[in-house]
């Protein structure tokens, strides 16, 4: 490829995100000082998601529980989860780099990728990351790491080289000298169990990897074999995908902080995504007819696994139980999971489709109904943690879903009676 048509890719990474969210809506809280977001301040055995740079320097984790955190940092500050303050905030820098180029790939909250081949009208590459660091430190009063490459591998190598609030440069001539002597588990794609494997072959750098049979490699792990070696020598052709929403699904997936083996522990994931997803759905008046969930272990190998209803639905409850049917079918028990995603396929207005209502059930759909929606404006109104399940605050969410259909007409009295007590436009 010629140096005029080659492609320049920014990767831009959020540093400590949630913990900068807060610390920028409350400095005189939270700036300067360690902290840690946890999804359980109560419970000491809730699980660090972040920790401030303050916090790191401390010996706080990822992944430690409240108590060992505590106990590594005394002095830290733990702060519940603000989703709904991270999407305002994620929109904000996703607004300012889609001022340089149209071609954004949206990765998670806190980071994406950007093509910028075309955006020379606004400066040099180096310049174009540089601008957007600083816009995204004074407007928003967040640091975020820029790695400025060839292709989004390297951009993403370059990204992790420095933090916090830097922006690196990687060109593939300088892959030899900078990432050859690393470890394999460096290499972005390549997990730790893979890197065993890899050391089980004599392979224990990402220059050996580069320079490794590719028939050996391909014998062992397939294509992802071959991959590997590509990526060794820093070549990567995957381009930048923009998502855009399509009309016929809407989908969410989480990274999540620790790989997870337990049965229970994905189950209160995909519940959470169950949730989600589906309040998206009602938001637009629809309903789906397909369940479709995504997952992906360590190594970041991902399978898709799908199921067709035999009704379309908005309900959470159907679409969570069917998730967990598709994972309990295709994902063996106590294999760990590094990514889980629900997406809602064959959409359909609500208004248009019709529905066969069971014969057992049918006098209770519009109390349901109202139900959900009387919990929908109040969330609208109040945020997303106005009305929570008990499966999301820590309990058993497959005997919840049990437990609320054999009291549910209770239930929705109870709630509906709540509801009906002040005026419609209060939820």
């Amino acid at each position: 490829m010629s140096e005029s048509k080659r492609r320049i890719i920014l990767h831009i990474d959020m540093n400590a995100f949630y913990c900068s969210v807060h610390a920028a809506e409350q400095p005189e809280l939270y700036r300067g000082k360690p902290t840690a977001v946890a999804g359980s301040v109560e419970l000491r055995k809730g699980i660090v998601v972040t920790s401030s740079y303050e916090a790191r320097a401390r010996g706080v984790r990822t992944g430690m529980t409240v108590h060992q955190a505590m106990k590594a940092c005394p002095e830290l500050i733990v702060i519940s989860p603000d989703f709904d303050l991270y999407r305002k905030y994620s929109r904000g820098f996703m607004r300012i780099a889609g001022n340089y180029t149209p071609l954004i790939e949206a990765v998670s909250i806190d980071e994406c990728f950007l093509d910028i081949t075309g955006s020379s009208q606004f400066g040099t590459p180096l310049e174009i990351a540089e601008t957007i660091r600083r816009r995204v430190l004074e407007e928003l009063t967040l640091p975020c790491s820029i790695g400025v490459a060839p292709n989004k591998l390297l951009a993403k190598m370059a990204s992790d080289m420095r933090k916090p609030n830097a922006v690196t440069v990687l060109r593939r001539r300088e892959v030899p000298a900078l990432l050859w002597g690393k470890p394999c588990q460096t290499l972005y794609g390549v997990g730790s169990k893979t890197a065993d494997k890899l050391l089980r072959l004599n392979i224990r750098t990402i220059g050996e990897l580069a320079a490794a049979d590719e028939r050996v490699l391909t014998e062992r792990f397939g294509v992802y074999g071959a991959w590997m070696k590509q990526a060794a020598n820093g070549l990567d052709d995957a381009p930048v995908e923009p998502l855009a929403e399509d009309p016929k699904s809407i989908g969410h997936t989480t990274t999540l902080p620790a790989d997870l083996t337990g049965r229970e522990q994905y189950r209160r994931v995909l519940l959470n995504l169950a949730d989600q997803t589906t309040r998206r759905m009602r938001h637009r008046r629809m309903v789906c007819s397909t369940v479709q969930i995504s997952i992906r272990d360590p190594d970041m190998r991902t399978i898709t696994r799908a199921s067709t209803l035999k009704v379309p639905t908005d309900s959470l409850e159907e679409v969570y139980e069917t998730a967990c049917r598709l994972m309990d079918t295709h994902w063996k028990a106590g294999n760990p999971v590094r990514l889980l995603g629900i997406i809602l396929q064959s959409l359909a207005p609500k208004e248009e489709t019709p529905v066969q209502l069971d014969l057992f059930s049918y006098e209770q759909k519009p109390k349901r109904d109202r139900l959900v929606t009387a919990m929908d404006r109040l969330r609208d109104k109040y945020g997303e943690n106005a009305v929570l399940t008990a499966g999301m605050l820590g309990d058993d969410p497959s005997s919840l879903i049990r437990n609320k259909k054999a009291r549910g007409t209770s239930l929705q009295k109870d709630f509906l009676r709540e509801a009906s007590t002040g005026d419609e436009n209060d939820y």
